[in-house]
């Protein structure tokens, strides 16, 4: 079985890996694809957290190497 590949984007991931849960959370799988399905979701788990681990390092460059509270603006 080929090794998948690197998911395209966050979104991407994040997409595929929905898709196996709901796969999964069927019960319809056999066990070896229901294994197969965890450990993909095992890797799109950390492929996502590494994402979001870059982009807080950049927000935190962006400001100063500190991440500051989200405030939306007040509606006018």
């Amino acid at each position: 079985m080929a090794k998948p590949s690197k998911p395209a984007s966050f979104e991407s991931a994040m997409s595929e890996l929905e898709s196996l849960i709901t796969e999964m959370e069927a019960g319809q799988l056999p066990l070896d694809a229901s294994l197969t399905a965890y450990k993909r979701g095992g890797e799109l788990i950390r492929y996502c957290q590494e994402q979001l681990a870059n982009a807080e390092q950049q927000i935190k460059q962006l400001d100063g190497d500190s991440l500051k509270p989200f405030e939306p603006e007040a509606e006018q």
